[in-house]
């Protein structure tokens, strides 16, 4: 029976460790393009941080357990490429992103990081009450990981668009964290289980949320017109702002749909002022004729007086 939980595990880790390898490589098109244009266009690199504060997590947690080497694997894997990912945020950010953005690397990928061995190896001397605490932590961390969907779910749900929504990707997670919930439950391992009931969860909301507005047209959202002191148009409700990559591009959609927005208002203030044009234009021309005609009717007044004074 052991023997076959343990096929059954490798099987559940190797699946595991291959659909986490390609979420791992998803983000690859976003620094292609950062590299390209040698600017990070305002992503954010708060995801690849936490990744990379992930994996260190989990890789510690493995070596600590001793046995779980798929679990090492797939976390070497994950700091390796997360601090490339880094270093080439880092290269081509703004100054002052680079140094938050270096604070922020600091203080949780090294004193937090540390802090967490170091707590674990003062306040739990023995090795199960190690895994244990250690075990917790991860459980939290990574639950607030998988969580994170959650402000995307809410964009889709008031925008009823999945525009937002990289269904490839969604579909990886989904995939991955059954992986890992087969792989934990093969082992009896409630730290590894649970936090993949959470993912499992929020990929069956968004695979759901993606079948129910895939046809839908997007919404804009109501707000926006009240910065720009609700004067717009209602052909605004039916442009579409295509998402380029994931959702570190909020910002970007933002200012597309601000300049939409204001050409709009341009072309409404544009066709009002040639319509006022046109309306005076056409007083002006009605008073010329009835002026016009004023001088036509008082000139043959006046030949009819003198034609009568003749005779």
């Amino acid at each position: 029976m052991s023997s076959h939980h343990s096929h059954l595990s490798f099987a559940f880790g190797v699946l595991g460790n291959i659909s986490s390898f390609v979420c791992f490589l998803a983000p690859l098109p976003t620094f292609y393009r950062i590299c390209k244009k040698k600017s990070t266009e305002g992503f954010q690199s708060i995801p690849y941080v936490a990744a990379l504060f992930s994996a260190m997590l989990w890789m510690f947690y493995a070596y600590t357990k001793k046995g779980e080497t798929l679990l090492i694997t797939i976390n070497a894997f994950g700091c390796v490429i997360e601090t490339i990912y880094l270093a080439v945020f880092v290269t081509y950010c703004p100054k002052k992103v680079r140094m938050s953005t270096l604070r922020m690397i600091v203080l949780m990928n090294f004193v937090g990081f540390g802090t967490i061995v170091l707590l674990t190896h003062f306040l739990a001397k023995q090795e199960e009450g190690r895994i244990k605490l250690l075990g917790w932590i991860c459980v939290v961390f990574a639950t607030s990981v998988f969580a994170a969907p959650l402000s995307i779910i809410r964009v889709v749900i008031r925008t009823k668009s999945v525009e937002f929504l990289p269904f490839p990707l969604s579909v990886l997670l989904l995939i991955s964290a059954v992986m890992w919930l087969l792989y934990g439950l093969s082992l009896r391992d409630i730290y590894v289980t649970l936090p993949n009931v959470v993912g499992l969860t929020f990929g069956i909301v968004q695979i759901t949320l993606y079948a129910m507005y895939r046809n839908s047209k997007p919404v804009i959202d109501e707000k926006l017109p009240e910065h720009k002191g609700d004067i717009v148009d209602k052909e605004i409700e039916n442009v579409v702002v295509p998402s380029k990559t994931t959702n570190d591009e909020k910002k970007l959609e933002v200012s597309v749909v601000d300049m939409v927005i204001v050409e709009k208002k341009e072309e409404k203030q544009d066709e009002e002022h040639d319509e006022k044009e046109k309306k005076q234009d056409q007083v002006t021309q009605d008073k010329t004729k009835v002026k016009n005609e004023n001088d036509n009717i008082n000139i043959n007044k006046t030949e009819e007086k003198d034609s009568g004074c003749e005779v």
